[in-house]
């Protein structure tokens, strides 16, 4: 079979011990995204399995109808929101998935740029790389109020975390949140707003549905400190449009960390969070780490296997009538 992974950044799929599951077939990889549709469907034209990796290919209904030899479209991950599922299965194409949720990955990721973000890191190394004198002054994190919004696996973890570098942890979400943050003897905020106003370090871990698409929107960022930072390492979505670089220019909060963008990639430095002193960004590393690629990637090639040899898959849409 022909199996082609587009858009496979790191480039290291091929170092991985699961890939030896598939290294029998012809394998052809693509680390930079496809200039334009054309070049994409030239790609993968004459795939028989196609690996989506995370969100990273729109598979729309135009895409997936110029790839008459497709016979499965394998998914890292267990779900996304650029595949049209119904297209798929028209179309008569299996959609496989994984079925791990892993949060430590992201988790260990939010902190990092915590800690980075609030000692100044990133700049003062490179300053010193250049040979010039410290010029910040940091915050610490002991005795600050960590702000958890949406306390789900990977917030739970981030929360953990700052409670063992003495944080006072004060969470937002759902009555299941709020009643988990009690139980763990973290504090709950009555409000958005009081989320807002009294963390020094606010973390976004709220799962994207319509309903928290701009959810953050310009108001909350307003009442937040100006000495404080907000992360975000879940979706770019969750904060409204335009909202956050306004906000950083205004000064309030003072200071972002963000590993996720609206359109992924970010090629040639073209963002403004990338032209703000204020922002540290980081290009969406929040899974990947080896741990999580083996975990991940394994899921995805036996399925493929499974495919290969005939037997039961793990499918989104299991009422396809497959291509023969």
């Amino acid at each position: 079979m022909k199996i082609v992974i587009p858009n496979e950044y790191q480039d290291m799929v091929d170092k991985l011990s699961c890939f030896d599951l598939i290294r029998h077939h012809e394998v052809v990889r693509y680390r930079e995204p496809a200039a334009s549709f054309d070049q994409l469907v030239e790609r993968l034209a004459d795939a028989d399995v196609v690996v989506a990796v995370r969100e990273r290919v729109e598979f729309s209904r135009a895409l997936l109808e110029k790839l008459p030899k497709l016979r499965l479209l394998a998914l890292v991950g267990r779900n996304a929101s650029t595949i049209d599922f119904a297209a798929a299965t028209s179309l008569g194409i299996p959609v496989s998935h994984g079925k791990s949720n892993s949060a430590a990955a992201p988790a260990e990721l939010t902190l990092a740029l915590i800690v980075a973000a609030r000692r100044n890191i990133a700049l003062e190394a490179e300053r010193m790389k250049r040979g010039e004198w410290p010029c910040t002054l940091s915050h610490r994190l002991r005795g600050s109020t960590l702000g958890i919004f949406g306390l789900g696996a990977i917030g739970t973890l981030v929360a953990e975390a700052g409670r063992g570098m003495g944080m006072r942890v004060l969470t937002l979400g759902r009555d299941k949140t709020a009643a988990a943050a009690r139980a763990a003897g973290y504090d709950v905020a009555a409000s958005k707003a009081e989320l807002f106003e009294t963390a020094d370090v606010l973390s976004l871990h709220v799962r994207l549905t319509p309903e928290t698409r701009g959810i953050v929107g310009p108001d909350d960022l307003a009442r937040m400190k100006p000495t404080a930072l907000i992360v975000n390492t879940s979706r770019a979505e969750l904060i409204a449009p335009g909202a956050l670089v306004a906000a950083l220019k205004n000064g309030r909060p003072g200071y972002a960390a963000v590993d996720v963008y609206e359109e992924e990639p970010v090629v040639d430095g073209d963002h403004p969070l990338l032209k703000m002193p204020n922002a540290l960004c980081t290009p969406h590393l929040g899974w990947a780490e080896w741990d999580n690629f083996e975990l991940y990637f394994r899921e995805c090639f036996e399925q493929i296997v499974a495919f290969e040899h005939g037997r039961e898959m793990r499918l989104i849409n299991p009422q396809v009538k497959a291509r023969a």
